[in-house]
Order: structure tokens, then sequence, then C-alpha cells
């Protein structure tokens, strides 16, 4: 709750502050913001290549091997991003953090926010690509706002933790990018997870929370099942996210207090 009042009270800087993260990102190359779009399409093109045409192991069922990719990685896409940005934000950001009266705990949100920006518009890319294709948008789309906001929770409560741990143990950033390098192959973004059914610990893959995000994400664009089909998974995946952000807070709010110490 004090969180909560924390973001309101200073919403529009947050606002300002991700808009102005998103720009300085790229700031001083030639293209700019669009290599920000530019190196996720070219992952996908890779991927797709390797997969159905090098391989020609890339199959997608009923539906075309580059749409289940593309539904699949977005998420991914905005997860990975999210997570690295705000991991590192008070190290980024450590100028801020040493002024008593600025709001640290807004500073995670600000890289959130600034990720964002770029999954909006893969998002609308990937509607783009399934049209082109013939699967015109639906109203099942509209539960996209609700896998993206769930998602947002669960790498808003892993960010708090692991952007107050890294200013004592730095070596956690280099940790989260090999995790995030399993991770993209332990979720099924470049596989589905009927080619598994047969073996009894296949079970295993949906712990994985973002099983339930990149699995919702195929729902809304290509699959059509609405979340609330799947009760069991919703409240596993709701259970471990308030856990994550609870132990993300709490982890954040002792820590904070020996940042501008450590910076």
């Amino acid at each position: 709750m004090q969180l909560a009042r924390e973001l309101w009270n200073s919403r529009k800087l947050l606002w300002n502050l991700s808009k102005n993260d998103f720009k300085t990102k790229y700031a001083g190359s030639y293209l700019g913001i669009i290599w920000a779009f530019i190196q996720p399409i070219v992952t996908v093109m890779v991927y797709w290549f390797v997969f159905s045409v090098g391989m020609r192991q890339g199959e997608g069922g009923a539906y075309p091997f580059v749409l289940v990719l593309i539904s699949g990685i977005v998420p991914w896409f905005f997860f990975s991003d999210a997570w690295n940005g705000a991991t590192t934000s008070m190290l980024e950001y450590n100028y801020l953090v040493k002024k008593v009266v600025f709001k640290i705990s807004i500073l995670p949100i600000v890289k959130l926010i600034s990720a964002f920006f770029v999954h909006l518009f893969f998002v609308v890319f990937s509607m783009l690509i399934l049209a082109l294709n013939g699967y015109p948008p639906s109203v099942y789309m509209l539960q996209l706002v609700y896998y993206g906001f769930a998602l947002s929770v669960l790498v808003l409560g892993m960010s708090y933790a692991t952007c107050a741990i890294v200013v004592f143990f730095r070596d956690l950033q280099q940790i989260i990018n090999i995790v995030l390098q399993v991770g993209v192959w332990a979720t099924p973004i470049m596989w589905q997870m009927s080619q598994f059914s047969k073996y009894s610990w296949s079970w295993i893959f949906k712990l994985n929370p973002l099983f339930y995000i990149v699995e919702g994400y195929r729902d809304s664009l290509l699959y059509h099942n609405w979340f609330w089909e799947k009760p069991r998974l919703t409240l596993y995946y709701w259970c471990f996210t308030l856990v994550a952000f609870l132990l993300g807070a709490t982890i954040f709010r002792r820590l904070k207090v020996h940042f501008a110490d450590i910076l």
C-alpha cells in the first residue's frame, strides 16, 4: 500500500523519467530508438529461419510456425528487457538514489514502462502479421491487457529483489543473463507443450510462471481461449507472483537504507 501511494504521488515524475529513459537509451546513434525494434525483429527472423527452414523442425501444429513463434516470443522480449533494465536501475540512476527526498521505489518501474513502449509496438506488429496470414483481430485479444498486467506485476516483484541485491552483489547481473539464456529454451517459445505430452514429467515446465504468460498470449492471438478456462494454472501463477512481489518488496525495503552508502 505504501508503494502504491508513492507511485500515485510520483505519477508525473514517473512518466517523464520513463519517456526520457526510452529516448536516451539509444542517444548518440544514427538510427536512435529504431534500434529498440530492429534487434527483436532480427532475432525472430533468425529463430524462424533456423527452426522452420534450416532444421525443418519448426512445426506449429494447425498454425504456421512463424505465428506460433511470434505470439510466444513477444512477451519474452518484454520480460527480458524489463527485468534486465530494472535490475540495474539503482546502479544506473545512482545520482538519484543518493538524494534523500527522491522516491527510489519508482526507478524499477521507470525501466518497466520504458520496456513497455517497445512491447506495445510488438503487440501491434504481431497483430498485423497474424492478420496478413488470415488471423484477423478478435475479441480474445482484449485479454492481452490482462496478461500484460500479470507479466508486469511478476517482473516488478522480481525486480525489487534483484535491483536491491545487485547493489551489494554485482555478479547477480551476470547470473540473470545466464538465467535468461536458459529460460528462453525452458519456456515454450520455440516449441509447444504438445511435443512433450507423452512424458510424465512434462508438468515441470508449467512451474515456470512464463509458461502461463506465453500460452496466454497465444490463447489471445491464435488459439482463442479465455484465461478463466485454465483456473488451476491461473491460481498457481497469481500465488507465485504475489509471493514474489511480497518477497521482493520486503527485500527492497530492508536494503534500500544502505544504497546511498554503497553507491
